[in-house]
């Protein structure tokens, strides 16, 4: 009987070595045995590196990464093979050209019947490109950042100038620098950060570092903003995406909702269950509120820094009293404790 064109390509793709597969992958690839020690490498490999075939099996891999990176290299693949944890590193690997590019280095092994690992297969991408950009963003959007700090300066020195001027208003005065410092405080949980410039240095908790972001606004000492809810331990590496998140919601609060009005209140609790921490931004006693026909800037930013960074949910609901924000996050993206 003769074999159907589906058979025909079955044995076709059965007749295909792991080698040939490999070499016809547009990345590099390699395997390792189960002790880790390298074994292979593909065609892209020798491409990519300039190195002589069988150069870098056994250790001799670790040589073409960065001298600064070769430490921390070894570190987490023997902490993978110890564990059995996928690997996933991003290092310097040396180009053919002699330079260093910016590589995504990852590796699961390969488990016979009874679990044990009999094999590690991992891949290398190249992402200088994508590195190089990265960088360039950041370093544009702290530039940016810098400036706007320097703004909120600007605007505390003309008002003590102008108080000079005016002695009746110095009270008034005061106030006004006062918010415009706590203006540039709330800014810092909001703004871009390298590893160096980490913004939290003072409150441990969610509850607190939600009131520090609040300071500028006049309904907090008014007591038309309430902060109720658990306790919540939080530090740089919740902070920023939790500043943006609730720095952007004031913001359009101060301008369209309660806090816009003198009768308006906002409410914020939060609770914690099985992991997960709920934060609710309930406003109330303001003008009547739509839903936007678009989204801004800002709330697409938001919806970036809770769901990608906090891995949490955001949802938005516009009642007729006001505008209600439901925030879950997880619990361990708050903080590294």
């Amino acid at each position: 009987m003769p074999k159907s064109l589906d058979q025909k390509n079955d044995m076709s793709v059965g007749q295909i070595t792991f080698r040939q597969l490999a070499d016809a992958m547009p990345q590099m690839v390699w395997s390792t045995q189960p002790d880790g020690a390298h074994d292979y490498y593909n065609a892209r490999w020798y491409e990519f590196t300039g190195a002589p075939v069988g150069s870098t099996d056994g250790e001799g891999w670790n040589g073409m990464f960065h001298p600064e990176d070769q430490e921390r290299a070894w570190a987490i693949w023997r902490s993978c093979l110890e564990t059995g944890e996928p690997y996933e590193i991003e290092y310097r690997l040396r180009h053919h050209s002699g330079d260093y590019r910016w590589t995504l280095g990852r590796a699961l092994p390969v488990r016979s019947d009874d679990g044990s690992i009999i094999r590690w297969v991992g891949t290398c991408t190249d992402i200088n490109e994508h590195k190089q950009t990265a960088q360039m963003n950041a370093v544009l959007s702290r530039e940016l950042s810098h400036r706007i700090k320097n703004i909120f300066a600007v605007i505390g020195g003309i008002i003590g100038i102008s108080a000079r001027q005016f002695p009746t208003m110095e009270t008034l005065a005061r106030q006004l620098q006062a918010r415009v410092s706590a203006l540039g405080r709330a800014h810092d949980y909001a703004r871009p950060h390298s590893e160096d410039s980490a913004p939290h240095s003072g409150p441990s908790s969610l509850s607190e570092l939600l009131r520090q972001l609040m300071v500028p606004y006049p309904v907090l000492d008014e007591g038309r903003l309430t902060i109720e809810g658990d306790s919540v331990l939080i530090d740089d590496r919740g902070a920023t995406p939790i500043g943006l998140a609730f720095h952007e919601l004031a913001t359009n609060s101060m301008k369209y909702g309660a806090m816009s009005s003198p009768d308006g209140r906002v409410a914020i609790q939060i609770d914690v269950e099985d992991g997960l921490v709920a934060i609710k931004w309930h406003e109330s006693g303001g003008p009547p509120v739509t839903e936007p026909e678009q989204t801004g800037f800002g709330t697409q930013l938001t919806e970036i820094a809770i769901t990608a960074q906090l891995g949490g949910t955001i949802d938005r609901v516009w009642a007729k009293d006001g505008l209600c924000v439901n925030i879950r996050v997880l619990e361990e993206r708050l903080s590294r404790s």
